[in-house]
């Protein structure tokens, strides 16, 4: 029984069945890829991860961006806060140079050595409250407008990249 099951195999008619089969035209397309589908594919790839790369650094360029405001705000309103606590003669002569004061203050944040901010700080009496009441604006700038005349920054804040600008007006 063995022997005819080989036989039956063994025939030159079943052996090119088999030929054709691994040879046939439809067998052979399906296979694998072909050189330009990978070719596209990698293209494709290649474009999502380049957008991706962007997408990343922009963000991080924003937080920065933020952090560096949120922290310029900190100081304009710690400002703000110094100043409530001054008498009306205090603010009259504001900046009081014996006391430390100062209009025009390099910031630096974590004592790193690098100037993380430049605060000006304005106070005039108020055109508007005529009893006792100071208009106070407060800018504060990025350490490359460090050595900016003080004028120019105060003249055109946008044009150097004011980071908080800030006016109020304090009474007593």
């Amino acid at each position: 029984m063995s022997r005819q099951i080989l036989s039956y195999f063994m025939t030159e008619k079943n052996l090119a069945g088999l030929k054709i089969k691994i040879s046939d035209d439809s067998y052979n397309k399906t296979k694998g890829f072909t050189l330009i589908e990978v070719i596209v594919s990698l293209a494709l790839v290649t474009v999502v991860f380049v957008s991706l790369a962007q997408l990343f650094t922009i963000s991080i360029a924003q937080n920065l961006r933020s952090n560096e405001i949120s922290n310029a705000i900190f100081l304009a309103q710690q400002q703000i806060d110094y100043l409530r606590t001054l008498t009306s003669d205090e603010l009259s002569t504001f900046p009081n140079q014996s006391i430390g004061e100062s209009n025009d203050e390099l910031i630096d944040i974590n004592q790193d050595g690098t100037i993380d901010f430049r605060r000006i700080t304005r106070v005039q009496p108020s055109a508007t409250v005529q009893d006792a009441g100071f208009d106070v604006l407060i800018m504060i700038f990025p350490p490359a407008y460090q050595n900016t005349p003080i004028d120019k920054l105060i003249t055109n804040p946008e044009n150097y990249k004011v980071r908080a600008y800030i006016h109020t007006i304090i009474t007593r």
